[in-house]
């Protein structure tokens, strides 16, 4: 936009530009001086249409600024964001994966939940002997203790992945907040709820390794009194009835 300290010269030049084209006009002759024609009605139209044509000028670089901000604002708007947490969150629920593979005895999957179960706790060999029958409550202990084991390690592996969460929250926090365009913004915003899916995911692995947890102990319990039930009915079996009157 032409500053209007400097739109007076420019309309001076103008009118004196015109003031000389308008000596070409043919006027009458009481209008010339010096051999100069000079016609005053049409020195005013030049002015004025001179004035209009700066106008046109000043709306049409007005319009070429405004053009020119809104494609630095796109520009900017379209800047993705330099800071990525992605990869540490990928780190961070690989590990968690790793500590529930490494579930001891009874792995987190199904089929081998359903064959231990069936031989261990479902159907308990009742007419084994004495020794199997001891040997298969310790191997039900076992497994009680190695699932209340693999739960805490879940549980640490989780309380590590914390401060890497906070770390991960404070960078993003802080690129979000001097964001220059909407999808630097925007992208903060994905990474925050990344960091958040993240914290679920080892709060999903904590519960999931605690339960497990949980159900091992309850099934080794109710494993337990259907044994006991049973060495306890062989145990009566295997003592004399008692006689009233007999003596020892």
């Amino acid at each position: 936009m032409i500053p209007r300290k400097y739109l007076r010269s420019i309309l001076t030049g103008v009118a004196l530009a015109c003031a000389g084209s308008g000596a070409l006009v043919s006027v009458p002759a009481h209008a010339q001086f010096g051999g100069v024609v000079y016609d005053p009605s049409n020195y005013a139209q030049n002015v004025l249409t001179a004035a209009r044509t700066l106008e046109q000028i000043n709306n049409q670089i007005r319009m070429l600024q405004n053009q020119a901000n809104s494609l630095v604002n796109e520009a900017r708007n379209l800047q993705s964001l330099p800071l990525t947490v992605l990869q540490p969150l990928q780190d961070q629920i690989r590990q968690t994966q790793q500590l529930l593979q490494q579930a001891q005895r009874i792995a987190y999957d199904v089929r081998a939940i359903e064959t231990t179960f069936d031989a261990q706790y479902k159907n308990l060999p009742l007419n084994a002997s004495q020794q199997a029958m001891v040997n298969g409550a310790e191997a039900r202990w076992q497994n009680s203790v190695a699932g209340f084991e693999d739960a805490m390690k879940v549980q640490a592996g989780a309380v590590a992945n914390l401060e890497g969460s906070r770390e991960a929250v404070g960078s993003l926090v802080s690129a979000s907040q001097s964001a220059t365009g909407a999808l630097q913004a925007a992208q903060a915003g994905n990474q925050l709820l990344a960091v958040q899916a993240g914290q679920l995911a080892d709060l999903t692995a904590t519960l999931a390794a605690m339960s497990r947890a949980q159900a091992l102990d309850a099934a080794e319990s109710a494993a337990a009194k259907a044994q006991a039930r049973e060495q306890l009915r062989r145990f009566l079996a295997n003592r004399p009835r008692y006689l009233p009157g007999r003596q020892k």
